[in-house]
C-alpha cells in the first residue's frame, strides 16, 4: 500500500492506493490561507501538520487492514513557498506563498541580473523563492540572519515525516537557485541572492528514496513499517506523473486555484522571454515547460465569497453548453499576472456590467476570463515550439462541463477527462512512491489514466470565440498598469 500526500493551497489530500494504483481511499482537510496586506498571501506550517494528522487519521479509520500494509509515503505540495527554519528547525515566520507577490521588486532586481536568467532557465517571478529572501533580508532582518534552513511547504511535511532536509529536483526548480539543466543548486544564484548552500535541503530525483517514516509515527500510525518516503514532486510535475505526462507530446491544463498549461518534454528547453517556465519533471531525465495563470478557481472562490454563494452553487447556475462568449470581459489577475505578462501590479477587471447583471453573469464572465488567459498561456507555449498532441484536464475547476467546453473551444483542443482528476497530484506523488519501493520504472507505473469523457471544441463557435480573445486582449492591454 502507498500513500499520496498533496499539499494544496486550500488543502492537503491524502490518497491511498495498491501497487496498480487503484484507489482504496481518500481523505482532505481544509487550510486557511491568512492576507494581511494587499499582495501577502501566508499559511502556518503548523497548520499543515495538523492537516496531515487528520487526513492520516481518517485513511487509517477508512482502510485500517490496508493502511496497515503501507509501505511506502509519496509528497506533492504548491511550490516556491519560503519556509524559513531555525537551528532547531522550528518555522520563524509563517511560510510566503507562491501567490504573494510582496517580493515584485526584489524579483527585478534580481532578474536584472543577466545570470540568474542563464543559470535557472527561467525569469526570476515575484512568486518565486529567493526574491521572497531578499524581501526577508531587507525586512525582517532578525528573522534573515537566524535562517538556517529554507524549505519548501511539502518538504517540511517530509522533514516532519522523516526527520530529514530533503527536496526534489521538480519543486527546487520554481526557486531561482537551481541549476535546471544540470539538475544541482547553483552555488552562483545562491551567493548572488546571499544565501549559502548549507542552507539548502538535499537534493534528490522525484522517484528515488528520500528517508522512511520515523519509528515514532509507524507506531502512532499502527503501520508495520518500514515505510519509505520518496522524493515526491512539486505539484504541477506531481499532476503530470498522475496523467502519466512524461515525453514530448504529452500535457495537461489544470483548472484549480491557480491556472496551468504543462508540456513535458524529453530536453531541457529555457524560453525565459516568453514567460514559459522551464523546470525538472519528478522523473529523471525529464523536464516540462509550463504557463501559469495565477488565479483559476481562486477568481470563482472570490466571486462566491462577494455575492454569498458557493462556488458550486454558481457553476450549477451555469448551462453544461456553452453558447458564446458573455458580453462582459473579466481579467483574472487578482494575484497579479505570470505568463507571459509577469506583472505582478496587474489587477482584475470586469467591463460590460449593466444594472440587469446577474451573479450567473459574472460567473460566466470569470470562467471565460480564465479560459482566455489560459490561452494567452498556451500562446507563449506554441511561441517556443512546442506542440501538444494528448491533453488532460485536471483540477477541482475540471468538475464543470460548462468550463470545459468554454476552455476546450478557447483553445481549440479536445480535453480529455482523466477518472479522478480531481486527484492527479496525490496519485502522482504515490506514484513516485511506488517506484521508489519497487524499483519500477516512471514509465512502467506512470501511464495515461482511464478517461471519464473526452470534451470536444464547439467548431460551430470558434470564430465568437476568437472574436471574444481578442476583446479580452484589447482589455488587457488597457489596463496594464503602465497604461494607467
Amino acid at each position: 500500500m502507498y500513500l499520496g500526500l498533496d499539499l494544496g493551497t486550500s488543502g492537503i489530500r491524502a490518497l491511498l492506493v495498491d501497487d496498480l494504483g487503484t484507489v482504496l481511499g481518500q481523505a482532505d482537510a481544509s487550510l486557511a490561507t491568512h492576507r494581511p496586506f494587499a499582495g501577502w498571501s501566508e499559511q502556518s506550517p503548523s497548520a499543515w501538520i495538523t492537516g496531515l494528522r487528520h487526513v492520516v487519521s481518517s485513511i487509517g479509520k477508512q482502510s485500517p487492514k490496508e493502511f496497515e500494509a503501507l509501505r511506502g509515503i509519496g509528497l506533492s505540495g504548491h511550490m516556491h513557498g519560503a519556509t524559513l527554519l531555525d537551528e532547531h528547525d522550528v518555522p520563524l515566520r509563517p511560510c510566503i506563498l507562491w501567490n504573494d507577490t510582496r517580493s515584485s521588486n526584489e524579483a527585478a532586481a534580481l532578474d536584472a541580473i543577466a545570470r540568474m536568467r542563464e543559470i535557472s532557465g527561467n525569469i526570476v517571478f515575484p512568486g518565486f523563492t529567493a526574491p521572497k529572501l531578499q524581501w526577508v533580508r531587507l525586512n525582517e532582518p532578525d528573522v534573515f540572519s537566524r535562517t538556517a534552513r529554507v524549505l519548501l511547504p511539502k518538504d517540511y511535511l517530509r522533514l516532519w515525516l522523516t526527520g530529514g532536509h530533503v527536496s526534489d529536483m521538480s519543486d527546487s526548480s520554481g526557486t531561482s537557485w537551481l541549476d535546471v539543466g544540470k539538475r544541482s543548486w547553483s552555488e552562483e544564484a545562491l551567493r548572488l541572492t546571499r544565501m549559502s548552500l548549507d542552507q539548502m535541503p538535499e537534493l534528490v530525483e522525484g522517484t528515488d528514496r528520500s528517508g522512511a517514516l520515523r519509528e515514532s509515527l509507524c507506531k502512532e500510525w499502527g503501520v508495520r513499517g518500514p515505510v519509505i518516503v520518496s522524493g515526491g514532486a512539486g505539484d504541477n510535475a506531481a499532476a503530470a506523473c498522475g496523467v502519466g505526462c512524461l515525453t514530448t507530446g504529452s500535457g495537461f491544463v489544470s483548472l484549480g486555484t491557480s491556472g496551468v498549461i504543462l508540456a513535458a518534454t524529453d530536453c531541457f528547453v529555457p524560453a525565459p522571454e516568453s514567460g514559459v517556465h522551464a523546470f525538472c519533471h519528478a522523473v529523471p531525465g525529464k523536464w516540462y515547460q509550463m504557463g501559469v495563470v495565477l488565479a483559476a478557481t481562486d477568481c470563482l472562490e472570490w466571486l462566491a465569497r462577494t455575492v454569498g454563494n458557493s462556488p458550486e452553487g454558481l457553476a450549477n447556475e451555469l448551462p453544461e453548453k456553452v453558447d458564446g462568449p458573455s458580453k462582459i470581459v473579466f481579467l483574472p489577475y487578482l494575484s497579479g499576472a505570470r505568463t507571459p505578462q509577469n506583472d505582478a501590479s496587474m489587477r482584475g477587471v470586469f467591463a460590460g456590467l449593466e444594472i440587469t447583471t446577474s451573479p450567473e453573469d459574472l460567473a460566466r464572465a470569470v470562467m471565460e476570463g480564465v479560459a482566455f488567459s489560459l490561452r494567452d498561456c498556451f500562446e507563449a507555449l506554441r511561441s517556443t515550439g512546442t506542440r501538444l498532441e494528448q491533453m488532460f484536464v485536471v483540477g477541482g475547476g475540471s468538475r464543470s462541463r460548462y468550463w470545459l467546453e468554454c476552455l476546450s473551444t478557447v483553445l481549440n483542443l479536445p480535453l480529455s477527462c482523466p477518472v479522478n482528476g480531481q486527484s492527479s497530484a496525490a496519485l502522482g506523488a504515490a506514484r513516485t512512491a511506488i517506484c521508489a519501493h519497487t524499483g519500477a520504472s516512471p514509465a512502467e507505473i506512470m501511464k495515461f489514466p482511464e478517461v471519464s469523457e473526452t470534451i470536444m471544441p464547439r467548431d460551430d463557435l470558434l470564430d465568437r470565440y476568437e472574436d471574444g480573445f481578442q476583446q479580452f486582449r484589447s482589455l488587457q492591454l488597457a489596463a496594464m498598469p503602465s497604461r494607467i
